[in-house]
C-alpha cells in the first residue's frame, strides 16, 4: 500500500529492517505509513528553540494515529542571527538548501509523507516548495510568533518594545537620538517568548500564506508560539498527516492556480511582507504551475483592499490579529473573491474551513465595505527602473503619500549607507539606491533592511525613499521599494542609475522611473559590464554554487541550470 514497504527478501528490505529493529522499532510498526517530521530546530535563535517540544507532540500524535514518525533535521536560518556573516548572503540561499535537504532525506529514505515544523522566514516557503517538488502527502505546522515587552527605565516609562523597535533603534543611535545604554535596555525586553518576529514581517506573512494556500489546518495562523493553541495544533497536525497519507491527498492536488490566487489575495488584504512575492513565485515554480505571480499581484490589487493594520502597518500587534479571528476570519471577509472550492490539507475545501470563522474585533479585521485603506497592502510598480516589476508595501508607506521625487544617492551596501546617515550625508528628499544586492548580485540577497529600519530610527522615514534589489524585511516601513526586476547584476536598469539622477515613484499610477532619456539609458546599459564578486573561501563554497544556479527573482530565485555570471574568489 505504501511506497516505503519494500519487498520482503530484497536487499533494501533486509538492511533497513536490521537498522530499524536495532533502533527498537517493533515488528508491527514496520508496515505503517512512515512520516518524516521535518524539524528545523536549532539553538542559534529563539525562532526555533521551542520546536523540540513541539516535535515530540507531533511524533506522539503520528504514532497514535497509526503512523511511524522519523524526525529529520535540516538547516534553518534566522534573519537576525544567520545574517551576521558575509552581509547576510546566506539567508536566501538557505531557503533552497532546505528544499534540497528535504528532497535528499525524504526521497533517499523513501518515506510516505511529511509534516513540516515551520517557523522563521525561510523555513515556511522552503517547506511548501519541498512539498510542491516532491508531491508526497504533506502538512505544515506553523509554529508561532514571539511577543515583546515593556521597558521599565525612567526614559521610556513602561513603553512597549518588540524586535522591530530594536531594529529601528540603530538609526536613532547612529544619529544621536538614543544612547547605547538606551538600545541595550530595549534589547533586554524586546523578546519575551520563543517564536518568529512579533510584527507582520515575512515569517508571520508566510504563516498566513501557508494557511491561505491550503497547506495548514484552519486557524493555525497567526498563533502565539508559547501558548496552548500551538500545542493543540501540533497534535491535530500529527494526526492529520496520517490521514492524508492514507488517502494519498497530494500537495499538487492543493497547490493549484486557485490556491496561489487565494494566497495572493490574502496577502493584499492583510498587508503582508514584500517578500511574499518571491516566495509565492518560488512555490509556483516548484509546483510547475504556469502562472505569473507578479502579474497576479497587479490584477488582484485593483479590487482587494487593506482590511487590517498590524505592525509595521499600523497600531495593532500580531496577538491582536490572532484574538480577532486570525487568517480564517480575515479570509471569510474576502469570501466573495476567493476560490472557495480549493482543496486544503484538512481534507475540506477552503470554503468549508472558513465558513464559521468569526471576526471577534471589527476594529482589527475590518469588513470589506469599510477597509483600512482603499489601496491593497502590497503593490507592483513598473517603469524604466523596473520593467519586470518592483514591490512596495503600500500599507507601510507613511500617510497617504501619492508620489516621491528626488535625487539618487547610490550605495553598494547598507553599511556604507548607515555610515552616511550617521554623518548627515543623507538628506530629506533623497532617494537612496542600494544595488548589486539581489540573489545573483550578492550572490544571495544582501541585507538592505537594516538601513530601511535605520532611517525610521533616525526619524526621517517620511522624507527619504529607498529603492533596492537587496533583502528587505517584512517589518520595514516607510517609502521603500524592493525587488526591482531585473536585478542590477542581471543587467537591470538599476545598475546604471547615476548619482543625482532624479528618481520618481508614483504610488497612485504604480510607476517607478529615473528621469533620464530612454536613449541615454540604452547607452548606459550597452556600456555596462557585470562586476566581479569576491566571496572568499575558494570555488566550491555554497555561495559560489548558488551564484551559478540561481534563477531570476521573478521566478522566485529558485535554483536551476544556468551559468551567466562570473565569480571571482579570493
Amino acid at each position: 500500500m505504501y511506497r516505503s514497504n519494500f519487498t520482503p527478501g530484497s536487499t533494501r528490505w533486509a538492511v533497513r529492517r536490521s537498522q530499524w529493529r536495532a533502533m527498537g522499532i517493533r515488528e508491527e510498526d514496520m508496515e505503517k505509513p512512515k512520516i518524516g517530521v521535518i524539524n528545523t530546530s536549532n539553538k542559534l535563535s529563539c525562532c526555533f528553540v521551542h520546536l523540540d517540544g513541539l516535535t515530540q507532540i507531533v511524533q506522539e500524535a503520528v504514532r497514535a494515529a497509526g503512523g511511524l514518525p522519523f524526525e529529520i533535521r535540516t538547516v534553518a536560518s534566522s534573519d537576525f542571527v544567520t545574517s551576521a556573516g558575509k552581509k547576510a548572503r546566506y539567508l536566501m540561499p538557505t531557503r533552497d538548501l532546505i528544499v534540497n535537504e528535504i528532497e535528499a532525506m525524504m526521497e533517499g529514505a523513501v518515506l510516505d509523507g511529511m509534516i513540516c515544523l515551520s517557523s522563521c522566514d525561510k523555513t515556511t516557503p522552503a517547506h511548501i516548495m519541498a512539498a510542491a517538488r516532491l508531491n508526497v502527502p504533506t502538512i505544515l505546522l506553523t509554529c508561532g510568533y514571539q511577543i515583546g515587552g515593556k521597558c521599565h527605565n525612567t526614559k521610556f516609562e513602561d513603553q512597549f518594545f518588540d524586535i522591530d523597535d530594536v531594529y529601528e533603534s540603530i538609526g536613532a543611535l547612529a544619529t544621536g537620538g538614543m544612547t547605547l545604554d538606551d538600545v541595550t535596555d530595549i534589547t533586554e525586553v524586546a523578546i519575551q517568548s520563543p517564536g518568529v518576529c512579533a510584527g507582520l514581517g515575512t515569517a508571520n506573512s508566510m504563516h498566513i500564506v501557508a494557511e491561505a494556500i491550503g497547506m495548514t489546518l484552519p486557524g493555525n495562523s497567526p498563533i502565539w508560539a508559547n501558548g496552548r493553541r500551538v500545542r493543540e495544533y501540533a497534535q491535530k497536525a500529527g494526526e492529520q498527516i496520517v490521514r492524508l497519507t492514507e488517502k494519498n491527498i497530494l500537495p499538487r492536488d492543493i497547490l493549484t492556480p486557485k490556491a496561489i490566487e487565494n494566497a495572493i489575495m490574502t496577502v493584499l488584504a492583510v498587508g503582508g511582507s514584500v517578500n511574499t512575492v518571491r516566495h509565492i513565485s518560488a512555490i509556483a515554480t516548484e509546483a510547475e504551475l504556469d502562472v505569473d505571480v507578479v502579474a497576479l499581484y497587479e490584477k488582484f490589487g485593483k479590487d482587494i483592499k487593506l482590511l487590517t493594520s498590524v505592525r509595521p502597518n499600523g497600531k495593532f500587534r500580531t496577538e491582536d490579529l490572532e484574538a480577532a479571528g486570525g487568517t480564517a476570519a480575515l479570509m471569510n471577509q474576502l469570501r466573495d473573491y476567493l476560490h472557495l472550492d480549493a482543496l486544503t490539507v484538512s481534507g475540506n475545501s477552503l470554503g468549508e474551513n472558513i465558513r464559521d470563522a468569526k471576526v471577534r474585533d471589527a476594529n482589527v479585521i475590518r469588513p470589506i465595505d469599510n477597509p483600512v485603506s482603499d489601496r491593497p497592502g502590497v503593490a507592483v510598480l513598473r517603469g524604466n527602473l523596473a520593467p519586470d516589476g518592483a514591490i512596495v508595501k503600500l500599507s507601510a508607506v507613511p500617510g497617504d503619500r501619492r508620489e516621491f521625487v528626488g535625487p539618487a544617492r547610490i550605495f553598494d551596501g547598507e553599511d556604507e549607507a548607515i555610515e552616511a546617515l550617521g554623518q548627515g550625508k543623507i538628506k530629506p528628499g533623497d532617494v537612496v539606491v542600494l544595488r548589486n544586492m539581489g540573489p545573483l548580485g550578492g550572490p544571495g540577497t544582501v541585507f538592505a533592511c537594516s538601513f530601511a529600519a535605520a532611517i525610521n530610527g533616525a526619524g526621517i522615514a517620511s522624507e527619504v525613499a529607498v529603492i533596492t534589489d537587496g533583502e528587505l524585511s517584512g517589518l520595514n516601513r516607510g517609502i521603500i521599494v524592493g525587488q526591482l526586476m531585473p536585478e542590477s547584476a542581471a543587467g537591470g536598469p538599476l545598475a546604471v542609475v547615476e548619482e543625482n539622477d532624479i528618481v520618481s515613484i508614483d504610488f497612485v499610477n504604480l510607476k517607478i522611473n529615473m528621469n533620464v532619456p530612454e536613449d541615454e539609458i540604452a547607452r548606459r546599459l550597452k556600456a555596462w559590464t557585470p562586476r566581479e564578486i569576491e566571496l572568499g573561501g575558494g570555488n566550491n563554497t555554497y555561495l559560489s554554487q548558488y551564484a551559478e544556479l540561481v534563477q531570476p527573482i521573478a521566478q522566485g530565485a529558485v535554483l536551476g541550470k544556468r551559468k551567466i555570471h562570473q565569480i571571482k574568489n579570493k
